[in-house]
């Protein structure tokens, strides 16, 4: 259920890595990502304080190159499921970059951002596949733009950036758990 753009089944943390969409009635693409702080660990704090402008540079040395990047994402998926939510959907979260999607730029301006906790090449568990079929169901109720067919990875639409959610994501698998989800909304 949603409730004023927030998901009511997440934790809700406030980002302050966001701002105002140019049309907040404009959010036809869903993106998917995956995250890990460091590359390869789960559970950490370090993606949450990453997104929520509190990550210690000093905590990690793969941290260095982050020093001033302000960066957030809608919702954060953890291995066990957990759903945490940092933008409400009706305001724009800093997840895309630079990026393109069938002839539009600034993806972030019209694009709802998912991160999964996970790497290209490590499976993804099927408590995240279950809350991100779940969320993508409810979105799709929600937003009449937003289709099955405008569900894409971070690598679709920043090709030569960025390689998440990576070969490991089945899509496949996710696609067919999206449609039965949404033939069964009653969001």
């Amino acid at each position: 259920m949603l409730n004023n753009g927030w998901l009511t089944q997440a934790q809700q943390r406030p980002s302050p890595h966001a701002d105002e969409r140019p049309d907040p009635q404009d959010i036809s693409l869903l993106v998917v990502h995956g995250i890990s702080l460091p590359a390869g660990q789960f559970g950490g704090p370090y993606v949450d304080d990453l997104f929520m402008g509190q990550l210690d540079l000093q905590a990690h040395p793969e941290f260095a190159p982050l020093a001033g990047l302000r960066v957030s994402a809608h919702c954060f998926i953890r291995r066990d499921g957990e759903l945490i939510q940092y933008v409400p959907f009706h305001q724009r979260a800093w997840h895309a970059g630079v990026s393109h999607y069938c002839g539009r730029r600034r993806c972030n301006d019209f694009s709802i951002g998912i991160e999964l906790e996970g790497t290209d090449d490590i499976p993804y568990t099927e408590a995240q596949y279950q809350c991100l079929a779940d969320v993508a169901a409810i979105l799709i109720q929600h937003y009449p733009a937003l289709t099955r067919q405008r569900i894409v990875g971070h690598q679709h639409i920043a090709p030569v950036r960025k390689t998440d959610p990576g070969p490991a994501f089945a899509w496949d698998y996710f696609y067919q758990l999206v449609n039965e989800k949404v033939a069964s909304c009653t969001c």
